[in-house]
């Protein structure tokens, strides 16, 4: 069941004035992966990898851009229905993705690291679904970061598999 609204539930500036709340909680879940963990791009290059894995520079504008895409779709939701259900798979799923960064690269936890991924990548999908039924738009926006993060978690595991 999608649930339609003819008019935007906010306009005006607190409509963009929530955006940037959006675009801020996202920049803190990234800041807080990165936290205590440097070298990232050392330690990955010192890693066996599978043939597959793609260049430690590839990570960074990929990231800034699915960080742009969830800010907005979480903004699009809460434009049509606030704060509730929706948002807090959102956020569940945002706390998940700051916590693998500093599992996987600054424990070196690899296989801890899989597995908060498996639950990441499972929010992630709770996350679409409640989102579709508020805006398709803002389910569609997390698409791109549910295929990375299901790539990731494949890079997780062969990485696990070939350093352990």
């Amino acid at each position: 069941m999608e649930i339609t609204q003819s008019t935007p539930r906010t306009r005006g500036a607190r409509t963009w004035w929530a955006l940037l709340g959006f675009g801020a909680a996202v920049t803190v879940a990234a800041a807080i992966g990165g936290l205590g963990v440097r070298g990232t791009t050392e330690e990955y290059a010192g890693l066996r990898q599978p043939d597959w894995a793609p260049p430690s520079w590839l990570f960074g504008p990929v990231w800034t851009l699915l960080y742009a895409l969830i800010a907005i779709a979480g903004w699009l939701v809460w434009r049509r229905v606030g704060f509730g259900p929706a948002l807090w798979a959102w956020t569940a799923q945002l706390v998940l993705n700051a916590i693998w960064t500093p599992l996987f690269f600054g424990a070196g936890r690899y296989g801890l690291a899989f597995a908060e991924i498996v639950l990441m990548w499972l929010a992630i999908g709770v996350t679409v679904v409640l989102f579709r039924r508020v805006s398709r738009p803002a389910a569609a926006l997390l698409l791109p970061y549910w295929a990375w993060v299901t790539f990731a978690a494949a890079l997780n595991f062969s990485i696990w598999q070939l350093n352990s």
